[in-house]
């Protein structure tokens, strides 16, 4: 191949991603002069801090393929790498062979997530205001019928919804209750919904509001759910690892994103309805281990 196309290669398998323009011309020129070989150019893309990322990313989706259905609590991660390293594999390895899947807010997703939601082998829809998912849609009016999918996923979005939304390029009404709104939403369409947000200390930045945990799980419950699985984590020097409300509560939301995160898995329904899926899942695993309001 030309050296343009081993450095777009090169790009896509080490970064996921298509080279900017300036990593281009400078590694064009490179490559063209001699001055670098093919194998230290890759070499050096390897030890880029962005490759480095995406490797933890990564090693959350293979840790949740390697353990999908156990609901595995008690994570940890590097503390420079941000909190999709814990919401990846919290979030992928609860699927439980649902065949239809709704992932919210796909588009600006992060590659190795993509990869693992279609490594499910599920029949998955994406939805996002901005082109390139599946459907354009704003997820405070989803264009499916009641109870389409058997499961939905949103991950760092719901934080979003009618917020300020300049930053990716996507005009949509603002809306002070918007992520309430998306909530019923989610609940109208899918049996089963599996929510990350970044929780601490109230903070409205205007393109998206933190939330206390306790005021989570109070707006989870008002929009028609029982939480029925729900794990904080916090940003530590020592890395991420599983928080205390109180950790959680004074976390702080920061230069390299969350300084804490609510996981939680949230089921809509009829008191019946949902006192039949509790039983039913305690009959095929451990009962589930409810800490996140526990002092």
């Amino acid at each position: 191949m030309t050296d343009e196309e081993y450095l777009e290669h090169a790009w896509r398998v080490v970064l996921r991603r298509e080279p900017d323009e300036t990593g281009r011309r400078e590694g064009l020129e490179r490559l063209r002069s001699g001055r670098i070989s093919r194998a230290s150019y890759l070499a050096e893309l390897i030890e880029t801090d962005l490759f480095r990322r995406i490797r933890a990313l990564d090693d959350g989706a293979a840790f949740a393929r390697l353990h999908r259905g156990e609901r595995p609590r008690g994570l940890t991660a590097p503390a420079w790498v941000d909190e999709r390293a814990i919401e990846i594999p919290w979030v992928l390895s609860r699927y439980d062979g649902e065949r239809r899947i709704l992932d919210v807010g796909t588009v600006f997703a992060e590659p190795p997530y993509v990869a693992g939601l279609h490594d499910l082998g599920a029949e998955v829809t994406t939805v996002d205001l901005a082109e390139g998912a599946d459907v354009v849609a704003d997820v405070r009016e989803l264009p499916f019928a009641d109870r389409s999918f058997e499961l939905a996923f949103c991950v760092s979005t719901l934080e979003h919804v009618g917020r300020d939304n300049s930053t990716y390029a996507v005009d949509a009404p603002r809306d002070d209750a918007g992520d309430e709104a998306a909530l019923r939403e989610l609940g109208r369409v899918a049996a089963r919904v599996l929510v990350t947000v970044p929780t601490g200390e109230r903070d409205d930045q205007g393109w998206q509001l933190q939330r206390e945990p306790d005021e989570w799980v109070e707006l989870f419950e008002r929009a028609g759910f029982t939480v029925f699985e729900d794990e904080l984590y916090v940003r530590a020097e020592e890395g991420w690892r599983t928080a205390t409300l109180a950790e959680a509560r004074a976390a702080r939301y920061g230069e390299h994103g969350a300084g804490a995160v609510l996981l939680a898995e949230l089921r809509p329904g009829t008191v019946g309805e949902k006192l039949r899926l509790a039983v039913r899942d305690v009959r095929h695993r451990d009962v589930v281990r409810r800490s996140t309001r526990v002092p």
